[in-house]
């Protein structure tokens, strides 16, 4: 069978799918294997009750009912928690958006896919545009969702070596050039893969870059404030027209109901809205109305405050004592945990490939991600590309444990 050119870009083993297929099988009940390598939340007891029990409230109500599994949603996505999120946002941070400023989508994901290719690829001059990351890791999901090629350029972020084997990442603002064939410029706050998250000051150089160029800064806040607040620093969230900003509902613990929310000018909220309608004709009702009371009444943010936030510190805590304990001896470095659900490792000594530790691991039963695939539009092969680990502690501390000592194992029996 002959496809086409869209086709081919389906058919590598990309960094997503391999994660995926991995995330999915793991999920499925295999229970040999520990699962360090996704990027699924933690099942948390009091959160998932919440859950259920607006669940329940939806079911009981026929009305309700009806819609969710009945009808079509607007492609904007759904009135009601539009406006929640309107109020919320609005009452937390003062931004002064209004419901023609946001649109949900299915899932995060697709959010960035109609970003990515409404911004970059050929525009209608015949220029190539292209999405400036000012520094990676980035995540993993950016790299293959263009359909164009060449479409990210990055930049290596400035490492900064801490006490006690920390590391931090930062924005290289001197060698950082904004070409003129830029669309836009995106980054991650708190990052997936490293945990790193950008000061207010780094986002606020940011934001008067993009504005000098007329160009949009994307922030993709998956676990970012207010909700699910997955962040262990201050930040003071901000917001314009020159911002798009992107939330999700899949790290609060509803990564199944595929709900992702976009902020932006409504130039764009109605492409989205557009893209919407042909792409998926409709987005997704459950996650959107299982949600939208929580978010009116403000408990998703002292849900995130007060059960998400804690729980997340108390593994990120333990699965570090784990490492540290495991790997005492070794030249090691991990990224200072400022956020996300992942640690990253840094191995300045690794003789092999992480892509080679990565296979190696797998056939020990310990999925992990290899650092490789987090560095999309950085051409020059760094080394360091190769050195770094991302592993995930979201899953049960037994799990994160046990993952640890065969990774310290075989890492011991290489170094």
């Amino acid at each position: 069978m002959k496809f086409s050119k869209f086709a081919s870009r389906f058919s590598s083993q990309s960094g997503i799918v391999q994660l995926m297929d991995d995330l999915g099988n793991a999920m499925a009940g295999n229970t040999d294997v520990l699962m360090l390598g996704g990027g699924n939340p933690s099942h948390i007891p009091g959160v998932q009750q919440y859950f259920r029990d607006s669940l329940h409230r939806l079911i009981d109500n026929p009305a309700l009912f009806s819609h969710a599994i009945g009808n079509y949603e607007l492609p904007q996505g759904n009135q009601r928690f539009i406006n929640a999120i309107v109020e919320m946002m609005n009452k937390q941070y003062q931004w002064g958006i209004k419901a023609e400023n946001v649109a949900l989508t299915i899932g995060s994901q697709s959010a960035f896919f109609f970003l990515f290719n409404m911004l970059a690829g050929e525009n209608e001059a015949g220029v190539h545009n292209q999405i400036l990351l000012p520094m990676t890791p980035e995540y993993i999901g950016y790299s293959d969702v263009g359909l164009s090629d060449n479409m990210f350029y990055s930049y290596r972020p400035l490492i900064q070596k801490l006490d006690d084997h920390f590391f931090k990442y930062h924005v290289n603002f001197d060698e950082m050039v904004i070409r003129n064939n830029t669309a836009a410029m995106c980054v991650s706050r708190p990052t997936n893969p490293t945990g790193n998250v950008l000061s207010d000051e780094e986002v606020a150089r940011l934001l008067s870059l993009a504005e000098t160029h007329d160009i949009p800064l994307i922030i993709d806040n998956a676990y970012g404030e207010p909700f699910p607040n997955i962040i262990f620093t201050d930040t003071s969230p901000v917001w314009n027209k020159n911002i798009i900003y992107c939330m999700s509902l899949s790290k609060v613990g509803l990564p199944g109901t595929r709900t992702g929310i976009v902020i932006a000018d409504e130039a764009v909220i109605n492409l989205i809205r557009n893209m919407n309608a042909v792409i998926n004709l409709a987005t997704a009702n459950f996650g959107a109305m299982i949600a939208t009371d929580l978010v009116h009444s403000g408990e998703i943010i002292r849900l995130s405050k007060l059960l998400i936030k804690p729980f997340y510190k108390e593994k990120v805590t333990h699965a570090v004592e784990v490492l540290k304990r495991e790997l005492a001896g070794m030249d090691y470095y991990i990224h200072k945990p400022e956020g996300a659900l992942f640690l990253w490792l840094w191995l300045p000594s690794l003789p092999i490939s992480s892509d080679e530790l990565y296979e190696r691991l797998k056939a020990k039963g310990v999925i992990v991600i290899s650092g490789s695939h987090f560095f999309p539009g950085l051409d020059e092969d760094w080394i360091h590309k190769h050195q770094c680990l991302r592993i995930t502690y979201s899953m049960d501390n037994n799990v994160v444990e046990q993952g640890i000592k065969l990774i310290a194992e075989e890492l011991k029996s290489i170094l």
